[in-house]
């Protein structure tokens, strides 16, 4: 079953709405992409025109940047630490955007989304 994406029945004055067409294939939405921890596994999704999405359903290492030393490495993920978005995803060690993950060069700041750019990249904190 699809997941849709719909505006909202009422005007912003209050007023009811009325249905002016049935559903259509672009309007469908997708159920999120909750990446995990684990061997590194893409998904390759078609998107609107001849573009490609390939968010990550599990990854192994991030693209952790020192803010101070202003360097790049690749570390491995070790744990989930914290994550703001959702408690069920903290407990479930799900990794979005602002997540904090705990990696082989210390704890970092989840900056690009997963689930959406299937890379995952990072800032110490």
């Amino acid at each position: 079953m699809g997941v849709w994406h719909r505006r909202s029945k009422r005007t912003p004055t209050g007023a009811r709405l009325k249905k002016f067409r049935s559903k259509r294939k672009f309007e469908m939405g997708r159920t999120p992409t909750e990446t995990l921890i684990g061997e590194q596994k893409l998904l390759v999704i078609d998107s609107k025109g001849a573009r490609k999405k390939t968010p990550a359903l599990r990854v192994t290492y991030a693209n952790v940047t020192d803010p101070k030393k202003n360097q790049t490495f690749r570390a491995k993920i070790l744990d989930v630490e914290k994550n703001p978005a959702n408690m069920d995803y903290q407990r479930r060690k799900v990794i979005t955007r602002g997540t904090i993950i705990k990696t082989s060069k210390g704890r970092a700041k989840v900056t690009s989304r997963p689930g959406q750019d299937g890379i995952l990249n990072a800032v110490l904190i």
